[in-house]
Formats: C-alpha cells, structure tokens, sequence
C-alpha cells in the first residue's frame, strides 16, 4: 500500500504544505540537539552513540508504531500512519518556494533580488553573480533539494516498505541528512567535536548513496538518456561530494546544462538558516570550486526544463509503484 500513501502524502503537501516553524520538527531539533549535548564526548565512539540517538532512535519509533497500528488496529491506520511520516518528511512545498521566488525575480528581470535571494536561501554571497551563474547555482540547490526531500525519501520508503519498514525508511533518511548538516552549522557557534561531524558525514555518505543513484537513472530515463549517462560515467568524480556529483552529472546531461564550476561562500553563520530542518545544503560542498560538465551556458529557460525533468521523474516513480501494487494485488 506504499503507492497510497505517497500518492496521498504529495497531494495533502501540494494543498496544505508543512508549516516551517512545526511542531514536528521543532521536537526533532530539540531531540537532535539533546543527543549531541549527552552523548559527544570526542571520540568517534561517541559520536556513534549520539547519531545512532539522534538519527536511528526516531527511525525505530516509526517503525514500532508502524506495525503496533498493523497488528493491534488494521492496514488502514498503518497506512495513515505512513501518510503522516511521509507528509513530515518528504515535499516539493518545503524548498520550491524559494525555486520559485528566483525564478520570478529572473523572469522579472530584477537580477539584484534574484541574488539577494539566493544568499537568503543558502547563506552565501551572491552580490558578484553574474545571471547566468545565479541560473547555474539555483539549478544545482533546486535539484539537490529535490531529491533529498521528494526523491531520497521515496526510495528509501519504497525499498523498506516491501519489508514492511517503509516509515523507518523515511524517518532514517531525512533525519541522516538533517543530523549531518545540523551538526556542522551548530559546530560554527556550540562545541560539536570533529569526530561527531564526521560520523555523521561517514553516514549520510553511505544512506544516500543508493538514492543518490536511483534519482540520476530517473533523470536520465525522463531526460536525454545517452547524455545523462554518459557526463555520469565521466564527469560525476569534478565534484567534491560523490553522491551529489552523480546527480549533478546526470541533470547536467540529461538537460544539456554546464554545471559546476566556482563555488559560492558562505556569507555568515545564520542561526536561523542553520535551524531549519528543510533547509537544501549538506556541508561545505558549496564551497569548493569543481570543474565545469559539458553543455551549454545556465539560462532561465533551464529553470523549466528542470521543473519538466523532476515532475518527469515523480510521474515515473508512481507509474512504477503503481504497477508494483497492482502486480501485487493481481499475484
């Protein structure tokens, strides 16, 4: 029942998206916080201990909720259950309006708002940016984002969920992600010792790295195909993060755009910014100058195609799922 719950999770986020400041990710901050308080005594034996807390501990909650509702009142509380999970955790409405706000400052022609709000979003200076390279940085943020908050989390939920673990999965990704990017912000101001911020990296490397490559195959199949796999297979490695690089690789050829290149810089610490579970980056990646894919210059009609290629690429996950439950119930 996993395609109903997604189906019903993504159409609940479209009409009334999760507020920013909720109470369901106020308690997660507060719990992430707690355990890194406790448990972070500099060792890397520590850091295990406080992201095994702060990561798989609500992960396991899902997860016995999930299957006290199944056995004790029926499959469709488990299934409201997992609408739930999935509408906290996944959604194109907890990034897309910043996506959408620069692109209407582009189409505007109001380029200094553009940049303006590009170093709101991110926390980076953008004062200097020429358009093409506000395009080229809003592509890269929009389609990291969109696969951490819609496509990571599909996977993950519909690979456990033929275990009958599809909410742990959810929960265990997104938290992976927040953890490891919360943990390096909160270091710029509170102690949280190397050998935390490590572990955490060290995990979320291995959490997304199957996800990672599930969403460049969707992208190559609903983009250019050939193209896609081919700056896959030859210019994922130009960038320094390789999950991130194997997606960047295959947008970049799947809508012919050149992507990577100088990285943009953090413009200060912003304790908001660093507090919001649904924020996009995941460490210093933005900081690091990569060399540039094939294809031509970013322009704002790249936007449209990006927003083609992932609604492309969501329509295909639930054709998927669709006949993967229909298989089911016919077998």
């Amino acid at each position: 029942m996993s395609f109903f719950a997604i189906l019903f999770a993504l159409l609940i986020e479209q009409v009334r998206p999760l507020a920013r400041h909720n109470p369901v990710h106020a308690a997660l901050r507060r719990w992430v916080r707690w355990s890194i308080r406790n448990c972070d005594a500099g060792k890397p034996q520590h850091g295990w201990i406080a992201w095994g807390l702060a990561a798989v501990v609500p992960a396991l909650v899902a997860m016995a909720i999930h299957w006290a509702l199944l056995l004790w009142v029926g499959w469709p509380a488990a299934v409201v259950w997992s609408v739930m999970v999935l509408y906290a955790t996944l959604g194109f409405r907890q990034f897309s309006h910043h996506f959408t706000a620069i692109r209407d400052a582009l189409d505007a022609g109001d380029e200094d708002r553009a940049r303006e709000l590009l170093a709101e979003w991110q926390q980076v200076d953008a004062a200097m940016l020429p358009r093409r390279e506000i395009v080229r940085h809003v592509i890269e943020y929009s389609v990291l984002a969109a696969h951490r908050h819609v496509f990571g989390v599909l996977a993950w939920f519909s690979v456990l969920a033929a275990f009958g673990f599809g909410p742990a999965g959810a929960v265990l990704y997104r938290m992976g992600e927040f953890v490891t990017r919360y943990w390096r912000y909160r270091g710029q101001t509170q102690p949280v010792s190397e050998a935390a911020q490590s572990v955490a990296t060290r995990a979320w490397a291995v959490i997304d790295w199957l996800p990672a490559r599930i969403t460049a195959l969707s992208f190559a199949i609903v983009g250019s195909f050939e193209e896609a796999i081919d700056c896959w297979r030859h210019h994922a490695q130009r960038f320094p993060n390789d999950n991130d690089g194997v997606i960047l690789a295959a947008t970049s050829g799947a809508v012919n755009v050149r992507l990577g290149g100088e990285a943009l810089r953090s413009s200060a610490f912003s304790p908001n910014g660093s507090q919001t579970f649904s924020a996009a980056s995941v460490g210093p990646t933005t900081e690091v100058d990569t060399e540039s894919t094939p294809g031509r210059d970013a322009e704002p009609a790249h936007l449209r195609s990006i927003v083609g290629l992932v609604w492309r690429t969501v329509v295909l996950w639930m054709v998927l799922l669709a006949l993967l439950t229909l298989a089911r119930l016919l077998g």
